[in-house]
């Protein structure tokens, strides 16, 4: 046994050969709790012999050769090998914040698929009701307006109480709304056309709040570097609901009844909320369960805004005018119309033009019903890692979204008029999904650029661009109508698209920027 004060041989060769971390001064101590554990006594101890059953009582220190790798981006992005990629792989995969998106993209996809299930209900319906055909044909007409004319009316609205209220209360409310409207539905379409009319204007209401929340929960809880992919998270939920709807409603409908999908539908929104309100938080720091290491990666990669007192939001309007002096805001205006014009011109026409030029009725057709929808939220997803990753790399932000819009609305302007020029269905088919898709990268584009210019006043310039958007997807679907009845024929309208699509992407190249524009007049 060594003398007291003198280290045992075993102990001390187990010691580094400099001073660990926990070492102050020229004295060296060993602790005396490692990884939460009481030690026994050192034997140099008086009385400080140590029992038989504890061989070593301690791991030697060790100074790490590295931090652990922080998380810098979303699945597909990390610049690390394959072991620091797996590490940020699995942090992501478990981080509060992808639970957040993929929250989001359960809403977006509930939007959706409740817009759509009432274009597979119209037939059995009338059927119930015993609806003439002409009749039915009203009922669908009006059913669309009331909704766009509900969904006219909100998000502006609604992007300012996002703004003022932030993203998780104001969508927990639409998306209750809503549910009770697609809940409702059957039983009010039993009751009174006006009565199931008000339904759908309900319906539109309260779906014109899901985007501003879902840029606003996106700008709170994301880095600079991830919102892209957390958008393309999201707006995959969106244009998934439009398959999910379109595919599961007749399935839910021959075993369930008529109202099935209305009522499966409403539950589901109805737990969705119980969900939301429950397990997530309006900003990172005030949730209880996320890291101290994810709060700190999230805080450090985004320049939030500085937070109003109350009273001064109380009085706070939205400085519409100012907003609408900024070339920026009609970039942003420009390009949301666009992508609404040709989003809702697909959806509503392109069953109408297969079934005219090339006599296929594409509405029975699942296939078609799905892979455009399908390809959109894969590339949605695919554009929005990509322009992370270019973020990452040091492509500044204002090239990045001009990039990404640029391949939105080129993209698909090219592909309609492969459209046009294709011979058979199947090639028109396969130009229609290139045209689908490649529109998703749009979401990477001018639907990001709203938290960059504007973060104070995102959900109303979001509720702002939204409002054009509607007014396009009118003008375009009745648009389209009366060129076909003027010109004979749909191609000529598919050539205007284009050109339109062409004309966006030169005015969005010119006038978009990356940076934060000065709305108040302070800088």
């Amino acid at each position: 046994m060594a003398p007291p004060g003198q280290l045992l041989p075993l102990a001390r060769s187990l010691l580094p050969l400099s001073a660990p971390p926990f070492v102050s001064g020229r004295r060296r101590r060993l602790p005396t709790l490692v990884l939460g554990r009481a030690l026994p006594p050192p034997t140099w101890l008086p009385h400080g012999r140590l029992p038989p059953a504890h061989p070593l009582p301690f791991a030697p220190p060790r100074r790490l050769s590295r931090p652990p790798p922080p998380a810098t981006s979303l699945p597909g992005a990390s610049p690390g090998g394959g072991a620091e990629a797996q590490a940020v792989l699995a942090e992501f995969v478990t981080s509060e914040r992808v639970k957040v998106a993929a929250m989001l993209g359960l809403a977006l996809a509930l939007c959706n698929a409740d817009r759509v299930v009432m274009s597979v209900a119209i037939v059995p319906l009338s059927q119930a009701y015993g609806w003439t055909p002409s009749f039915a044909g009203v009922v669908q007409h009006s059913k669309q307006s009331s909704f766009l004319w509900g969904y006219l009316v909100s998000p502006i609205i609604g992007g300012a109480l996002v703004d003022y209220y932030g993203g998780k209360r104001v969508m927990a409310y639409g998306v209750a709304l809503w549910s009770l409207a697609t809940f409702l539905s059957p039983w009010a379409a039993a009751r009174s056309l006006w009565l199931f009319l008000s339904t759908r204007v309900l319906l539109g209401m309260a779906e014109g709040v899901a985007l501003p929340s879902m840029n606003n929960m996106v700008l709170r809880w994301f880095p600079r570097t991830e919102r892209s992919s957390a958008v393309g998270i999201a707006m995959a939920g969106f244009q998934l609901g439009n398959t999910i709807g379109l595919l599961l409603s007749p399935i839910i409908m021959s075993r369930a009844g008529i109202f099935g999908p209305f009522v499966i539908f409403g539950l589901f929104g109805f737990l969705w909320v119980l969900v939301w309100i429950s397990a997530i938080s309006g900003t990172p720091g005030e949730n209880a369960q996320i890291s101290a290491h994810e709060l700190d990666y999230i805080t450090r990669g985004q320049k939030l805004v500085k937070t109003q007192s109350g009273g001064e939001r109380l009085r706070k309007v939205p400085p519409f005018s100012k907003l609408l002096s900024k070339w920026p805001t009609w970039a942003l205006i420009s390009a949301n119309a666009m992508h609404s014009w040709g989003y809702f011109v697909i959806l509503s026409w392109m069953p109408v033009y297969f079934k005219t030029i090339y006599h296929v009725n594409l509405r029975e057709a699942a296939w078609f019903s799905a892979l455009p929808w399908v390809m959109m939220a894969l590339l949605g997803y695919v554009a929005g890692v990509v322009s992370d990753r270019l973020i990452q790399n040091g492509t500044s932000i204002t090239l990045t979204r001009k990039i990404m819009q640029t391949i939105g609305f080129v993209g698909p302007g090219v592909a309609l008029l492969g459209l046009n020029a294709a011979k058979s269905p199947v090639i028109a088919s396969a130009w229609l999904t290139i045209a689908v898709g490649l529109k998703s990268f749009g979401h990477s584009g001018f639907l990001v650029n709203l938290q960059e210019i504007a973060p104070q006043y995102a959900g109303v310039l979001h509720g702002m661009s939204n409002t054009a958007g509607t007014f396009a997807a009118i003008l375009g679907t009745v648009g389209a109508g009366f060129f076909v009845d003027r010109m004979g024929s749909f191609r000529g309208f598919l050539i205007l698209t284009s050109l339109l699509y062409f004309s966006s992407t030169l005015f969005w190249d010119i006038f978009a920027t990356g940076e934060r524009v000065d709305f108040d007049g302070t800088g």
